[in-house]
């Protein structure tokens, strides 16, 4: 297990709720998908066994199908060439890639085919989720008339995202690149949740990051359509008005809510058996898509 890499011969630049940056030159990183994971913004104390190999695998699995819509943040650039140490590589190599430094876009494009979580919670208050107006009757999980997009904001480690309007995102982004990513955002989810669905899996909602060159050509980056940036339920279980099980961590969400934590820093450990269980599911995730 991975919890927090240290490469010797890399400056690193940043360590997320997940990933650990470091740069290689001026126009180059890696990233290493460590084994952490992140649950209402917090950094929990316990690594999931395989699970920044299986963030990894599936993020490049989409990477590669989905690139006739939108080009993506990966190098063509052998992990090899840059880890010369044995040992270093052999931890990593599972879960490392080398990227395109790029500039990253301030908002998080969050797409929903499904009303769940956040959205279910504003729908109940004023029936519409970030300012879009939705039917009358939704139930929990019910799927929606067509996919929504709904930005948000990007915090920092430990801050919290805040939904906002397809306006503010114009303020941040100006309009062409505002249009240009709710365009992209849905192709990428429908196509994407259609293939899904043949292989047993519904994508309830997902997040993509993007990121521009020095050219303000548009990419995709960080992730994609992974458990961690997902909800993943298993479309043989699925039924409007429950809460739905599922690939992604929701398990584990669930699990904290039971416990009382009051969803600050530090946050609980986590039993044996929620471990084994969460790892499991986000194994089985990676094969039914890949094959």
């Amino acid at each position: 297990m991975l919890y927090q890499s240290e490469l010797k011969n890399l400056n690193l630049i940043q360590r997320g709720k997940v990933r650990d940056m470091y740069s290689i030159d001026d126009e180059y990183m890696l990233i290493v998908t460590s084994d952490r994971l992140s649950a209402f913004d917090v950094i929990l104390p316990d690594p999931i066994p395989g699970k920044g190999a299986v963030l990894t695998a599936t993020s490049n699995f989409w990477f590669d199908r989905l690139s006739s819509i939108i080009p993506n943040h990966l190098a063509n650039m052998p992990l090899k060439n840059i880890i010369s140490d044995h040992n270093e590589l052999a931890t990593i190599k599972d879960q490392a890639i080398v990227v395109r430094k790029l500039k990253p876009l301030p908002v998080e494009a969050i797409v929903r085919g499904y009303i769940i979580g956040s959205g279910w919670k504003d729908y109940q208050k004023n029936g519409a989720v970030c300012g879009i107006q939705l039917p009358v009757g939704l139930q929990l999980a019910d799927k929606l008339p067509e996919p929504l997009y709904t930005p948000s904001t990007k915090a920092d480690v430990g801050e919290h995202d805040e939904n906002i309007d397809f306006n503010k995102t114009k303020e941040l982004l100006g309009d062409d690149l505002a249009n240009k990513v709710r365009q992209v955002s849905l192709e990428l989810y429908s196509k994407a949740a259609e293939y899904a669905l043949k292989r047993g899996i519904i994508i309830a909602d997902t997040k993509f990051e993007f990121g521009i060159d020095n050219k303000d050509k548009l990419y995709l980056i960080d992730e994609a359509l992974t458990p961690d940036s997902s909800r993943f339920w298993p479309a043989d279980q699925y039924q409007p008005g429950i809460s739905p099980p599922s690939f992604d961590k929701q398990f584990i969400r669930d699990y904290l809510e039971s416990t009382g934590w009051d969803k600050t820093a530090p946050a609980p450990t986590l039993p044996q058996d929620i471990i084994e269980q969460t790892s499991e599911k986000y194994r089985e995730a990676l094969q039914k898509l890949t094959q």
